[in-house]
């Protein structure tokens, strides 16, 4: 899990793991958790699919709300 932000930047890293701490307090979860490790893992996915920056939390909650 986190091998996966080593591809990336200290700003993307920065977003990914601010978006996953978000949606976990939301959600209630410890980042942590199996829930969390997915979360982290769709996040980093999501920017290296080019996902804009401003748009991750809510993309992140839209795929982990339908799984």
């Amino acid at each position: 899990m986190l091998l996966s932000l080593i591809s990336l930047n200290d700003d993307e890293i920065a977003i990914v793991t601010n978006a996953v701490r978000q949606w976990c307090c939301e959600k209630k979860r410890d980042i942590d958790s199996v829930e969390g490790r997915r979360a982290i893992t769709i996040a980093v996915d999501l920017i290296q699919m080019n996902t804009e920056h401003d748009k991750l939390f809510a993309e992140l909650s839209k795929q982990l709300d339908h799984q």
